[in-house]
């Protein structure tokens, strides 16, 4: 067993060797954050936010509720759940701490899963090694052009969302994005092995079948359990990750349009997007309010703020420009203008993945194009498109999670065209250079946002130890809603140069949820508005509540709402006094005072 095992592996060496190597670069920008040091719980990247609303949100499931955990008495709405749901069962069953696992365990498992399932993916897909193994490359260290700008501009290497779009080293910080390119990739190698009856899963399945049945098994009844399986796999990404589940229906509807009509083959994909179609609409409907719209139409906002924002771009001369052409009608200027910031949006992103555009000219060119082609395709063009004329409503920056898909695919095209031609390289001298060359022009992101946003001993935020204590308490107290002091942004922007900040002076989050584990009256106004609650009402309501001078009303406030506890930290406070508005301390450090809302409900 061990002897197979070693042979295996030796093998497979290069790919174990990429696997470890960028699964360890992948969890470096998580596992740091959610542990304790001496200034108390650290959180580096947009773990400050972004992790902390899934921990409280899993809270929250775990309680077995179905409200949003920042917006008290509401519903979750217009939230795909699939990864959170997917925590709550790892902590049912190992009695793991959920901050554990999404910081510490979850994102390593993911960071293998992504990495093995590519490569099984496209190995069965275009059966060469090398290939799939620069496929795997791109989509652990694919990178765009923004730290050759900066090193340009200053002399440093860093720019990783330069031109809007994160990179591959930031994968796992967006864990649901993590987990939807894992069942995309067993669902698109389920979708290729259904063409092959002599594939590892339909061996597997045929003797299932002889097992447990006398009847003679064929080779199209084990396809349609291949196609099962991709139905189910493609049909869970909507609840995952909706972008995701979007991008695959469409991507399906494509190839089965093809499928059906131009090339006449059967409808092997037409039963995969019906499935598909069918699971996602069971899925996710229940949870889709159709108050107002999510995604609206605004073009070229992504272009127009890339070149004028500081911290991207910042071609301010060009983007001023380009927006007065379009204002006044000088289309002959504007149009130009558009499509030259355009291929700076794409190009800029895409990096070295420009292999993928070889890779597809020469499949097109020699009319070779296949159902994964066009598939593949599809996303990578709705991917672009949709964030250069949508955004989304309240969060318009949300909208490029559409390219983050389009950036892998296009990643797993390089990697196939690249690996052809690298195959067929001589000398060796000019093979081992051309693959020195593009890895060092593909990792220097990779290197600069871990050295400058991971690696460093000090976080941007944390909860202190005081609050850790308080929040500890309160997770002892019975079940209730708590009211927290609105975010204040003047606050916060005062202390950016004190890191690490305390997350209430660090950014609107879902932290009082997270780590008390009861649900917060008004918290993570950005999520709020991402998920499309009318969170600003609410708002004004508290900071009316905190001037109010008249003590029935404030009272009132308090009981029609069914607030039970009271955090503030800092010295926050409300104008009238506790006596007045009738609350009990029932906890107090150095930062932080709980009270408890007593008298008749």
């Amino acid at each position: 067993m061990l002897k197979k095992l070693g042979t295996i592996l030796n093998d497979n060496r290069w790919l174990v060797v990429l696997i470890v190597v960028g699964s360890l670069s992948w969890s470096l920008t998580m596992v740091k954050s959610g542990l304790m040091y001496d200034f108390g719980m650290g959180f580096w990247g947009p773990n400050g936010h972004d992790g902390v609303w899934h921990i409280a949100l899993a809270e929250s499931l775990a309680r077995g509720s179905e409200n949003i955990p920042v917006f008290s008495g509401e519903l979750l709405k217009n939230y795909h759940i699939g990864f959170d749901l997917l925590l709550v069962i790892l902590n049912k069953v190992t009695f793991i701490p959920i901050a554990t696992l999404y910081f510490q365990i979850v994102p390593v498992l993911l960071a293998i899963g992504i990495g093995w399932s590519c490569y099984r993916f496209v190995y069965a897909w275009k059966h060469s090694k090398p290939s799939a193994l620069w496929a795997t490359f791109f989509v652990y260290f694919g990178s765009g052009w923004g730290w050759l700008v900066t090193l340009v501009r200053n002399g440093e290497i860093g720019g990783e969302s330069m031109f809007w779009s994160q990179q591959a080293v930031s994968t796992l910080v967006n864990p649901p994005f993590a987990l939807s390119l894992i069942l995309m990739f067993v669902g698109f190698e389920l979708l290729v092995r259904s063409q092959d009856d002599t594939d590892w899963i339909s061996k597997i399945l045929l003797q299932l079948k002889s097992w447990f049945s006398r009847a003679k098994t064929n080779y199209h009844k084990t396809t349609n359990h291949c196609l099962s399986l991709a139905t189910f796999f493609l049909g869970l990404l909507i609840f995952v990750k909706v972008y995701a589940g979007l991008l695959v229906l469409g991507a399906l509807f494509v190839a089965s349009f093809l499928e059906l009509i131009v090339w006449r083959k059967g409808i092997r994909v037409t039963k995969v997007f019906a499935g598909t179609l069918l699971l996602s609409l069971i899925l996710f409907l229940p949870s889709l309010t159709t108050s107002g719209s999510i995604i609206v139409w605004k073009p070229f906002w992504f272009l127009e703020t890339m070149m004028q924002i500081s911290d991207r771009l910042n071609w301010v001369r060009f983007g001023e420009a380009m927006i007065a052409y379009r204002l006044g009608g000088i289309w002959w200027k504007a149009i130009p203008a558009y499509i030259i910031s355009f291929l700076i949006f794409w190009y800029g992103n895409a990096g070295s993945r420009l292999f993928s555009e070889w890779y597809l000219a020469k499949r097109f060119i020699k009319r070779k194009v296949d159902i994964i082609d066009v598939m593949i395709v599809s996303i990578i063009t709705a991917g672009i498109l949709i964030p250069t004329f949508f955004v989304q409503s309240g969060t318009p920056w949300n909208t490029i999670q559409f390219l983050y898909y389009s950036l892998v695919f296009s990643g797993i095209l390089a990697g196939i065209g690249f690996g052809e031609v690298h195959q067929k390289m001589s000398p060796r001298l000019l093979k081992l250079s051309s693959a020195f060359v593009l890895i060092a022009i593909t990792i220097p992101t990779t290197l600069s946002t871990l050295a400058y946003n991971y690696v460093p001993s000090r976080p941007p935020a944390k909860v202190s130890n005081a609050e850790i204590r308080a929040l500890d308490f309160l997770t002892n107290q019975p079940q209730g809603i708590v009211l927290t002091y609105p975010y204040d942004e003047v606050a916060a922007r005062a202390a950016i140069d004190n890191p690490p900040r305390p997350l209430y002076l660090y950014e609107s989050t879902a932290y009082v949820s997270a780590f008390s584990q009861h649900d917060v009256y008004l918290e993570d106004e950005v999520n709020l508005n991402i998920t499309g609650y009318n969170w600003p009402e609410r708002r004004a309501e508290v900071e009316s509540f905190l001037a109010e001078k008249d003590q029935i009303k404030a009272r009132e406030f308090l009981l029609k709402n069914d607030i039970m506890y009271i955090y503030w930290v800092g010295g926050q406070r409300a104008v009238l006094g506790d006596s007045q508005l009738g609350l009990q301390k029932i906890f107090e450090n150095e930062e932080v005072i709980i009270y408890e809302v007593v008298g008749e409900r």
